[in-house]
């Protein structure tokens, strides 16, 4: 992996406009969804084992894309998982993958995170694999957006409930100031470190956030 993809290598981009709080950034290539694949999935899913999440624990994930990681939260025996994208395409391409597995126990809904429906309520865990990323590559008003984002993250998470945001635009550091308000930094989950030009690094940030 590049050193643009590391948190420094964008963080250096960032400070060169201002700012992250301040404006919008042009991240690294890599702030795609596309970026995270199974590594991720089983950092997170190895998470919920580790902590005892009950299989029933009711859970979002955050721009589902092709709904493989409900897939693999439902192999791992979670009964109640939602996943939600903007793009109907996305969740009829999902429901198609997970029909072809024969599952039946999953919701899918589109959704536009940032403008919700009522109907989403009262999650004990949301997953997040790079939708915030690609939110903070909107170039109209990407401040705004990451604010309301978190205005939705905490309506449609219960108190108590945990957050878990994998980013390769954003350091830890980053993401605790980001998600100040409201949510306290639970766990740093480990992800690979690189080395480039005699500095070293994580290529992902892997944050657990309880709501507080």
């Amino acid at each position: 992996m590049s050193a643009g993809a590391d948190g420094g290598g964008a963080a250096a981009a960032r400070s060169r406009k201002g700012s992250s709080a301040e404006d919008g950034f042009v991240p690294s290539a890599l702030g795609t969804r596309e970026q995270f694949g199974e590594e991720s999935m089983n950092r997170l899913i190895k998470w919920m084992q580790k902590h005892k999440i009950p299989l029933d624990a009711s859970v979002l994930d955050i721009g589902t894309g092709n709904g493989v990681f409900l897939v693999e939260l439902a192999k791992f025996g979670f009964s109640n998982i939602t996943g939600i994208d903007y793009s109907p395409s996305a969740i009829q391409l999902s429901g198609n993958i997970i029909e072809k597995e024969g599952l039946s126990n999953i919701k899918l809904k589109v959704e536009d995170f940032l403008n919700l429906s009522t109907k989403l309520s009262g999650f004990h865990i949301c997953i997040d694999k790079g939708t915030f990323d690609a939110i903070s590559l909107n170039p109209d008003n990407a401040v705004e957006k990451r604010k309301q984002y978190v205005k939705s993250l905490s309506r449609v998470l219960r108190v108590k409930g945990f957050f878990l945001i994998t980013s390769c635009n954003w350091t830890k550091e980053e993401l605790l100031n980001e998600f100040s308000e409201g949510f306290e930094l639970f766990e740093e989950l480990p992800t690979p470190k690189f080395s480039f030009g005699g500095r070293s690094g994580n290529s992902v940030a892997a944050l657990v956030f309880q709501k507080s």
